[in-house]
């Protein structure tokens, strides 16, 4: 799970028994961080948002991808909402919420941090099905069969976190976990890194590459040059090398920091303060997705215009252009990756 929580902390003994050292300490990094934690927190809802509300009126949800989509925004979107208390501890240097609240924030978080990837992932299998075979895969992508994956992944995300954020507690000041030895929390970092990042990671490049490959094919074999059929394959392109890119700087750094904790000795408040920014880099993750839709999606775009831009009764020359858009129209075969 993301145990951002334990944002400023190195997870281990040491660092709680030292923390205190500078919990007075409000300097131009502290004012910084709390400047950009609220406006992480209200990006990532502004665009999430931004999102549901698209896919709920505009598309309603009519196809496997937007389904993903959804979900993945509903996850990112509630992600956001542990971050102000993730916010407090690290500007306070301490947990003033309770033992009850550590532990349901702690859940929330990672369910939501989990969910997300889980639903990126399967996206990245569906648009493999939907770009190299349509008509072979026509009946795992239906928007039925999507919403029972998504509910699945829910539960599964429950279940994956659920024992490791019950060990969360509030009794020494910072709702950090209960640590009952470094190979215990070795292990808990192995089996969130293996499950969070190294699986997603793995599939999504496997599904991506795969279906880079069966496009270069597909195009290499056709009779006549296809100039649309090249400028799917950069799109695609583009638009893979953003999503991996993106989710493996977003993500590494946090378990890099995590795993480097357990060996972590000197230094604290420069090693706690790195780690804050790369806990931040985690939960920025949340406001990627949103923009990589709005930069490299044709149709969300026009979506996000028909949101922002309605129509101007009063005055014809300030309308917008409205007209509803299909998501899954053969012409927007360009944005199948993300849309």
């Amino acid at each position: 799970m993301d145990t951002s929580a334990l944002s400023d902390a190195d997870y281990n003994q040491t660092y709680v028994d030292e923390h205190f050292y500078y919990e007075d300490n409000i300097d131009a990094f502290g004012v910084t961080m709390a400047i950009l934690y609220p406006v992480v927190c209200l990006l990532g809802l502004a665009g999430n948002s931004l999102v549901v509300v698209a896919i709920l009126k505009l598309d309603r949800m009519s196809s496997s991808t937007t389904v993903y989509i959804f979900n993945l925004a509903l996850a990112d979107g509630l992600f956001m909402v542990g971050l102000p208390f993730i916010a407090s501890q690290n500007f306070h240097n301490r947990w003033m919420f309770g033992d009850v609240a550590c532990k349901v924030v702690m859940v929330l978080d990672g369910i939501n941090q989990f969910t997300s990837v889980f639903c990126l992932t399967a996206m990245s299998v569906d648009r493999y099905m939907a770009l190299a075979d349509p008509l072979r895969f026509a009946r795992w992508r239906t928007p039925r069969c999507a919403k029972i994956v998504s509910a699945f992944l829910w539960l599964f995300s429950l279940l994956t976190i659920l024992p490791m954020a019950l060990h969360f507690s509030a009794d020494r000041g910072l709702c950090i976990p209960e640590l009952v030895s470094d190979a215990w929390w070795l292990s808990v970092l192995s089996y969130t890194f293996a499950i969070g990042f190294v699986l997603p990671f793995t599939v999504m490049t496997a599904s991506y590459a795969a279906l880079l490959l069966t496009l270069r094919s597909q195009r290499l074999r056709a009779a006549t040059p296809n100039r649309e059929s090249h400028r799917l394959e950069r799109q695609v392109t583009r638009m893979v090398v953003a999503v991996v890119v993106v989710f493996g700087m977003c993500w590494l750094p946090f378990y890099t920091f995590n795993f480097c904790s357990l060996y972590q000795s000197g230094l604290v408040l420069t090693f706690a303060r790195a780690f804050e920014c790369v806990v931040l880099l985690s939960y920025s993750w949340s406001c990627a997705n949103p923009i990589l839709y709005a930069c490299l999606s044709d149709t969300f775009r026009r979506h996000f215009r028909t949101l922002l831009c309605p129509v101007a009764k009063s005055s014809p020359s300030m309308q917008c252009n409205t007209e509803r858009y299909d998501i899954n129209d053969s012409g927007m075969r360009d944005v199948t990756i993300l849309a």
